[in-house]
């Protein structure tokens, strides 16, 4: 399928920035979808329910505003995210109001969307269903679902384990819609690699939370700057749902990082962050793998500009390594 009609000729870059708990609000998202990127908010993220209207009218104002102002700039659709999860009792609140201002792309993530797929269709929306592994993809695809967010070993947030070698592989061999990666993306050269691999998007959280328009604390934005790889776990105490977390964040609220407990999956809950005093996202920050190259905290504006460069010159450096004539080959097929 490759990519919706939503987001061909709208994108500078193939990327959709992914939906951050507390962290993204209006202001990231309208700077993302102004930079030619995809720009999402958790529904959640709107407190109380009411907001969410308000932000959804802002964003799509201040876009066509923008649009019209510049109608050579390639401006992106945004995302709203949905939690399909029996602790978020806002769920047809927040989607009544998604259907009712027709917002372009609805990202779901946990159950298996059927209604909420039934209801973006109906006004001409899609939707992307993020997963983990073939089964829960499946599952997805059988209730008709645009596009799959293959969530990858590496990911920030709540993440799987299997490379993207192996599930974007196995996921492209039946499935006819849009592909989007995530996991350790965090510059352009990823971006390209995911691409190659056979995603039609990079799917990037964590590069966009050290960024001036996204609401996280500075501690939080200097930690991603500061800390590689070796600094995340991976646990499902906070949640319930296994993710990759900051490791010194963890220690900061008292618990040992490398000795943490299992979850009580019965308990889950994501509307606040989890069932612990110290909650996910506020005081346990997610971090995915590819923090490591991260080294400030520049606009979205700069941050997209210098991705399409690393986008660009990964491309080029691929076909430059090709055999002789085997790019003009390619381009003639």
């Amino acid at each position: 399928m490759g990519l919706p009609k939503v987001l061909q000729n709208s994108l500078e870059l193939p990327v959709i920035g992914s939906p951050l708990f507390i962290v993204s609000g209006p202001e990231l998202v309208i700077a993302q979808c102004k930079a030619g990127i995809v720009g999402s908010f958790p529904a959640l993220n709107a407190r109380p329910a009411h907001v969410l209207e308000e932000w959804i009218v802002r964003i799509k104002t201040e876009l066509a505003e923008y649009q019209a102002a510049n109608p050579d700039k390639k401006v992106a659709p945004f995302a709203v995210n949905q939690i399909c999860h029996a602790s978020n009792d806002r769920l047809m609140h927040d989607m009544e109001v998604c259907t009712r201002l027709e917002v372009p792309i609805i990202i779901t993530s946990l159950r298996p969307p059927a209604e909420i797929v039934e209801a973006a269709h109906s006004y001409g929306g899609v939707v992307f269903h993020d997963v983990i592994n073939v089964k829960h993809a499946k599952k997805a695809a059988e209730q008709g679902v645009d596009g799959l967010i293959l969530v990858c070993a590496g990911a920030g947030g709540h993440a799987g384990t299997l490379s993207p070698f192996a599930l974007v592989h196995e996921v492209r061999s039946w499935f006819k819609g849009t592909i989007l990666l995530s996991g350790s993306i965090a510059d352009g050269s990823a971006i390209a690699g995911a691409l190659a691999m056979g995603a039609d998007l990079a799917y990037m959280g964590t590069r966009f939370i050290a960024t001036q328009e996204a609401n996280a604390d500075e501690g939080y934005k200097k930690a991603l700057i500061d800390f590689a790889a070796e600094d995340i776990v991976y646990s499902n105490l906070f949640t319930g749902v296994h993710g990759n977390y900051l490791a010194p964040s963890i220690a900061a609220a008292g618990m040992d990082p490398h000795n943490l407990p299992e979850a009580d999956k019965s308990k889950m809950n994501f509307g606040s962050g989890g069932n612990m005093k110290q909650k996910a996202w506020k005081d346990i920050w997610g971090a995915g793998q590819g923090l490591g190259s991260i080294h400030d905290s520049p606009s979205v504006a700069d941050l997209v500009a210098r991705l399409k460069g690393e986008y660009l010159d990964a491309a080029q450096s691929f076909i430059s390594r090709l055999p002789a004539g085997a790019a003009k080959s390619a381009a003639a097929e």
